[in-house]
């Protein structure tokens, strides 16, 4: 079962005074201390045997101040010196950590924690989950539902409700709960006389440090010992309680070259460790390598084989005998890996400097032409090397393979060569056996290969990303290319043989994927008409409206502020005007979300105000104001990118501009969509599927009831409310319907009882027999539901009717909650991804239809499910006709895929 391991961060500095305290004084022949050296490798040794295939780093203390010591002199303080014994220790630790391949970080000015907690945000926001190995309670805050604390020492795991049990206190009251009893070890200094059971009372009783305060009144209520004299204490010591507060917190942006997606293990110096352990006297690990044991002890689950090392013969083509030959190999070969080096990512500007190509794994060749640094040395001219290779690179008979080899098709085009016989591509390759995760060249051969590829950055230096391809020393620019072809082809043959033995994935890739490529390239190169005037006009008009809103909110506040500062907005409506907390952030600061301030807004005006102008500065900023600059000098077009392997149901994603985000159900939305216009003689027509993933709900749950709603073309939302609340069809009332509608949608995505209370503003108790009510009239739902849960926990993974694989890592977690979350996706995946196997479907056999030529008409955009098209005025009918028989048919379910094609001079018109 193909699943996205967990990353493993270990406490380094945790672990090396608890091994020293812990384990007997050992040491070697010498009389060197190796107690806790033993300790700390047996530690992270067990953590590899625990987590096979997991990313592991281990986080020490840097030396030095770090930035709690310029809030409070005397933090740590009390702490001791390192004992004598331990210094000797810290080195052999490091090298050892080091020789078995395993990413050492050490970060001036922050302490471990602070590293740790930054790695784990980037982990959260990447939804991949996070195993942090301490003993540190200060740890407990870090806690989410993708993050987890180990202790290996007392073999306890604490998720969420490991922390409760623990605390009595959630993960996000844990600061507030330091603040209050202090920490003697790093000399938080807390607030004198508050112990652990008055704090979690407290924090039970009011909340965290902001509500207490905020409320110090009602602290001499609270069933707490000496509750009587406990406020004036704390008023008291309000400072003192605050400073501890920062003091405890644990930052999570610290400010570091490294990103969790550089923590790649490296391979164990056998040769390196053998000498370390040698020297430390460790008998029994000696052993182990002198025997070819691994490092590690064999972990549970085997990880993949590695693959035999490859030598490599990278060769810079300069002549043109050099030439002549590496043509005459791509001419004779099955296949060949291909590659182009740029001066732009923008494929619209993009010019070729040079090509790289591999037809033997370890042999690649990079041929420039367009390198202008200094000292270049001389070079074929593009004409020779483009016109020799034009014929090949246009005949479908030669077989290509690359990785994103759309982008290379669009910079090409760009010199007037079209690209065909595109065989495989490895992004897609990747993305069609696991869409979670990554799909880079760079991961890729990390993961697939045990390869570190040359960087950029390797080549050009530090912060020289700016710098074009072109105005690096070829000497450095030529390997760096040539690598590129070798990888991708490395990469096929080790990718392709794992598609073809699962045959349905093999399809998704040979019927959907890959052909689509070629739709997207054209599609993108074709870009959208805007009416930059139009976009001008409200760009003004909606900095007038801004700025309104902006004075209301310093109405509603009673002062000025930031209404950008989640800080002052939080004090705002939080401490000055008693707004509830409804939700803390992950570090246990009052959250001003936009998910909480649309829960608030329907109570409070201020949010309400700040919504709406969040809302506009948006659309300022990513639409009116920013697509004009985006219009190609020379097309007069925007063109966007689509991507193909970002979303893991299969959906696409596009950037520069994103056309996924607009706003179809606001007035300024519509007008940014009435920007999109038809060229003279031409109209705007836009087909969208009606209703697709409840059709698909209906097709793959069986349910009679909406299988004979949709085949009766009924309105489904009104014959679900007639079913849910009792009532003939005629008399379903707008409310119902609309209760019906959020039931429908709320349930494919997994919503909960309390999600639907929320939605409806209603109780609990009513949403969930509102729920019940729907389960009893359509049971073929819960039965799907049921089915699927229980498919996915068997095998790991859930299916859409394509065939297309969406793995679920954590579909038998222990924490009850990422169980849950997983079982939520596990049911609305399969017709996410069965709504993107659809529409990409009809995209390929529209484009197919279009390149045909029977009609004036090229497609110029996809968002969610529906596409546009550019028609010409005449032939509007007749597209209209056929599109919707084209979209309609692109998969058969058993109630109909309706298909609503509308027409206008703009987007909005047409929709």
């Amino acid at each position: 079962m193909n699943q996205v391991p967990p990353l493993v961060l270990v406490d380094g500095s945790s672990y090396l005074y608890r091994a020293f305290h812990a384990l007997p004084a050992l040491t070697n022949s010498k009389g060197m201390p190796t107690g806790a050296v033993k300790g700390v490798i047996n530690m992270v040794r067990r953590l590899a045997k625990d987590y096979p295939n997991s990313p592991l780093a281990v986080v020490f203390d840097a030396k030095g101040k770090t930035f709690r010591d310029d809030i409070f002199a005397d933090y740590k303080a009390n702490r001791p010196p390192m004992p004598e014994e331990l210094r000797p220790q810290v080195e052999p630790i490091c090298q050892i950590i080091k020789a078995m391949g395993i990413p050492l970080l050490v970060i001036e000015g922050v302490e471990a924690d602070d590293v740790i907690g930054t790695l784990a945000r980037q982990a959260r926001e990447l939804e991949r989950h996070v195993v942090v190995s301490t003993g540190d309670k200060d740890m407990a805050q870090l806690v989410c539902d993708h993050v987890t604390l180990v202790n290996t020492m007392t073999e306890t795991v604490m998720d969420r409700e490991g922390v409760i049990q623990k605390f009595g206190l959630p993960p996000e009251l844990i600061v507030d709960y330091l603040a209050l009893t202090g920490d003697k070890v790093d000399n938080i200094p807390g607030v004198p006389g508050v112990g652990e059971k008055t704090a979690v009372a407290l924090l039970q009783g009011l909340g965290g440090l902001e509500n207490i305060y905020a409320d110090i009144e009602r602290v001499s209520t609270l069933p707490i010992r000496g509750a009587k004299s406990l406020g004036a204490k704390l008023e008291t010591f309000k400072e003192q309680a605050f400073l501890s507060y920062r003091l405890a917190t644990i930052k999570t942006d610290v400010e570091m070259e490294l990103h969790l997606t550089d923590l790649i293990p490296g391979e164990p110096d056998k040769q390196a460790l053998l000498a370390l352990f040698k020297d430390l006297e460790f008998k029994s690990w000696v052993t182990e390598l002198e025997s070819n044991s691994a490092i590690a002890e064999e972990p549970d689950v085997a990880p993949p084989a590695p693959t035999p090392p490859v030598s490599v013969e990278y060769e810079t083509v300069l002549t043109e005998e050099q030439f002549l030959r590496w043509l005459e190999e791509l001419r004779s070969a099955e296949l060949f890996a291909f590659d182009t080096e740029t001066t732009s990512l923008d494929y619209m500007d993009a010019r070729v400097v040079g090509v790289s190509f591999s037809v033997t794994p370890g042999k690649a060749a990079y041929i420039p032409f367009g390198h202008d640094y200094l000292g270049a040395p001389a070079q074929l001219s593009e004409q020779q090397v483009l016109g020799a290779l034009k014929p090949i690179l246009e005949n479908p008979r030669y077989k290509k393979v690359g990785q994103n080899l759309k982008y290379d098709a669009h910079v090409l085009r760009n010199h007037g060569i079209e690209l065909t016989g595109i065989a495989f591509d490895t992004m897609l390759e990747s993305y069609v056996l696991n869409s979670i995760g990554r799909h880079d060249m760079d991961n890729l051969a990390a993961s697939h290969l045990q390869h570190k590829t040359i960087e950029f950055e390797d080549i050009a230096g530090k912060g020289a990303k700016q710098l074009r391809f072109n105005q690096i020393e070829l000497e450095k620019a030529a390997p760096y290319a040539a690598e590129d072809a070798d990888i991708t082809l490395r990469l096929h043959q080790t990718l392709w043989p794992k598609l073809e033995a699962i045959p349905e994935l093999a399809k998704v890739f040979t019927e959907i994927e890959l052909p689509l490529l070629g739709v997207l390239c054209r599609m993108e190169n074709n870009g959208a008409l805007v009416d930059a005037r139009a976009l001008a006009k409200q760009s003004e008009e909606l900095a007038q409206k801004i700025l309104e809103l902006q004075h209301q909110a310093f109405a509603l506040a009673g002062k000025e502020f930031n209404l950008s500062s989640p800080k002052q907005l939080a004090q705002i409506l939080f401490e000055e005007q008693g707004i509830p907390v409804t939700k803390k952030t992950a570090t246990g600061v009052p959250s001003t979300a936009e998910e909480v301030l649309q829960e608030l807004a329907h109570d409070y005006e201020l949010p309400r105000v700040l919504l709406e102008y969040r809302g506009l500065a948006k659309l300022k900023s990513t639409y009116t104001d920013k697509l004009p600059q985006m219009i190609s000098p020379r097309t007069g077009r925007v063109h966007t990118s689509y991507h193909q392997a970002v979303a893991a149901t299969g959906r696409l994603s596009s950037t520069d501009p994103n056309l996924q985000n607009i706003p179809i159900r606001t007035e300024e939305g519509r007008r940014i969509r009435q920007a999109f216009v038809a060229p003279a003689g031409y109209r705007i027509v836009a087909a969208d599927y009606s209703q697709i993933e409840l059709r698909i709900m209906a097709h793959l749950s069986g349910d009679e009831g909406l299988l004979y709603a949709f085949s009766h073309n009924l309105d489904v939302h009104r014959a679900t409310a007639a079913e849910v609340f009792g009532v003939p069809l005629e008399e379903v009332t707008a409310d119902q319907r609309r209760s019906a509608k959020a039931i429908n949608f709320g349930l494919i995505y997994g919503m909960s009882a309390f999600g639907l209370a929320r939605q409806l503003r209603i109780g609990r108790g009513e949403a969930q027999k509102y729920i019940d009510l729907y389960f009893e009239r359509y049971p073929g739902v819960k039965r799907y539901m049921d089915e699927t849960r229980k498919e996915a926990a068997d095998q790991g993974y859930v299916k859409t009717l394509g065939g297309r694989r969406l793995y679920l890592p954590e579909i038998r977690d222990r924490n009850p909650a990422r169980r849950q979350a997983a079982e939520r996706t596990a049911i609305n995946a399969p017709m996410q991804g069965t709504a993107a196997d659809i529409i990409k479907r009809a995209m390929i056999a529209v484009d197919g239809w279009l390149q045909n030529g029977d009609c004036d008409a090229k497609m110029i955009m996809q968002v969610h499910d529906e596409l546009v098209f550019e028609v010409a005025t005449g032939d509007v009918e007749r597209f209209r006709k056929e599109v919707a028989a084209l979209m309609s048919s692109a998969m058969e379910l058993k109630v109909p895929l309706l298909v609503e094609v509308g027409a206008g001079d703009n987007w909005d018109e047409a929709h």
